[in-house]
């Protein structure tokens, strides 16, 4: 297994179920099934590298594969160049009950947006994800809370399929793993994950050149974004065991000339603060609610607390979603804090 395998009974079961899911997928390959297969609302690099890397190995293996994610159907930028990406189709394209459906990377099925109705509708669904606060859902399940990211998950049912792995493949899978370890500096990172990096760097793909539009491309907008959100931090050291937190909306990125996307990236910045385990950034989304990212340093499992407050997430990186007022929404917040 190249994912982060638990030991014991754990890993047993674990193996078990990536044979299990790969024998689904390859029998419907076989078959010249219809798969739709699906990450979560608004794609990250994991999501939509999984995504991508399995649609290609079940399209190689005579699939009738069909690629998409929920609404709203934009990618940005920093992810727009993954291979595969242009082949992407819109929701609304894909048939109500196909033969097929792969959810990939979604916590939950209120991810899934739309979609979330094909996970009854197909013949068979399908479930690939590393999220801890999983509640286990789809009809085949391939949850694994301890792998660093999906992608990883991905690359053992890729090997199920006898689908070898070359650049095309290397290149959505080595985004993923990248996104979902920090560039490999998060807790989750395991030895299994360095010899998947490996793996993937052996087929030749620019490493570099992935790393580089991920972490270290953005518009010149972006600076000016960065300095007002973060003047406006607030630390709150009393609370919990440390709290840093600021916020923005989406109208406010767009005074700066930036796609809402791009608020995504403000809370790795937030999340720096040596004086808070916990870093917190609210995002006014378009419709008055408050898209909330929590990043721990380490004391506190911000999925427990994502997951009272209606999301999850891991125990280092979560997220939810309040349609209180800013000021509610972090009163609530330091509320759950204050238990842990």
């Amino acid at each position: 297994m190249s994912a982060a395998t638990p030991s014991g009974r754990a890993g047993e079961d674990l193996a078990v179920a990536s044979r299990s899911a790969a024998a689904v997928l390859a029998e419907a390959a076989d078959a010249r099934a219809t798969v739709v297969l699906s990450g979560h609302v608004q794609p990250d690099a994991d999501a939509l590298g999984s995504t991508l890397a399995l649609a290609e190995g079940l399209r190689r293996r005579g699939a009738r594969v069909l690629a998409t994610f929920p609404g709203p159907f934009t990618l940005p930028a920093s992810l727009g160049w993954i291979p595969g990406a242009v082949g992407l189709v819109p929701s609304g394209a894909v048939p109500s009950s196909p033969d097929v459906f792969v959810s990939l990377d979604a916590a939950s099925p209120g991810r899934l947006g739309e979609l979330a109705p094909l996970l009854d509708r197909a013949r068979t669904s399908v479930v690939v994800d590393h999220h801890a606060s999983n509640p286990g859902f789809g009809r085949v399940r391939l949850i694994d809370p301890v792998a660093p990211a999906t992608v990883t998950l991905v690359a053992d049912l890729l090997d199920g399929l006898g689908v070898p792995l070359d650049p095309t493949l290397a290149t959505c899978l080595y985004a993923g793993l990248a996104a979902d370890t920090g560039s490999f500096r998060f807790g989750s990172t395991r030895p299994e994950t360095h010899a998947l990096a490996a793996r993937l760097l052996s087929t030749g793909i620019d490493h570099a050149a992935i790393s580089r539009r991920l972490f270290d491309t953005a518009p010149f907008g972006w600076l000016g974004l960065l300095s007002v959100v973060t003047g406006r931090a607030v630390l709150e050291a009393e609370v919990g065991a440390g709290l840093v937190w600021t916020w923005s909306s989406t109208a406010e990125a767009g005074e700066h000339g930036l796609p809402g996307e791009q608020l995504e990236a403000l809370v790795d910045v937030v999340r720096s603060t040596q004086e808070a385990d916990v870093a917190c950034v609210l995002k006014g989304q378009d419709d008055g609610s408050w898209s909330v990212s929590l990043r721990s340093r380490g004391a506190t499992d911000v999925a427990q607390v994502a997951m009272a407050l209606g999301g999850g997430g891991h125990r280092a990186a979560a997220g939810y979603t309040s349609c209180l007022d800013r000021e509610k929404t972090i009163a609530a917040l330091r509320a759950q804090l204050a238990l842990r």
